[in-house]
């Protein structure tokens, strides 16, 4: 008598995956990238204040070197009470090591427009680093009310 195994010499093909093999290969993948995933993650190092923001002191020696994203995507530099000038991103840099090398200790205030996307202040603040900034301030208005 012949078994379901058993016929005619013939092996029956199995209907179902091994899947043991699968499973450890993810597993080994998984520790993988816990592993490697802290190392690869990339910022913008930014000074964040510990307590309430104050105003900024305006009796400060040196005017701020202030640069602008508006909503429209254009960017802009003034120093001081000057008129915004409107360049491009590669040009901020150069004109930002320019105003830091005459006048080192220099703080750069970043205004971002609230439509803007979040990348393009991010890329403003990475080559406001590359350009020498340690810290970078960002400009915002008080909430309706709070004067």
């Amino acid at each position: 008598m012949l078994g379901p195994f058993n016929r005619g010499g013939r092996r029956k093909p199995m209907g179902e995956i091994n899947v043991v093999p699968f499973i450890d290969v993810m597993l080994v993948l998984l520790v993988i990238f816990m592993i490697t995933a802290p190392m690869l993650t990339q910022g913008v190092q930014v000074d964040l204040p510990q307590v309430a923001s104050e105003p900024i002191d305006p009796s400060e020696d040196s005017d701020p070197i202030n640069v602008a994203v508006e909503s429209d995507g254009r960017y802009s530099i003034w120093v001081g009470g000057d008129e915004p000038r409107e360049v491009g991103i590669d040009e901020i840099a150069e004109r930002v090591i320019i105003l830091l090398e005459r006048q080192p200790g220099t703080p750069v205030m970043v205004h971002g427009d609230r439509n803007v996307p979040y990348g393009q202040v991010v890329t403003l603040m990475s080559t406001l680093q590359t350009a020498g900034v340690s810290n970078v301030g960002l400009i915002s208005e008080p909430p309706p009310g709070e004067n």
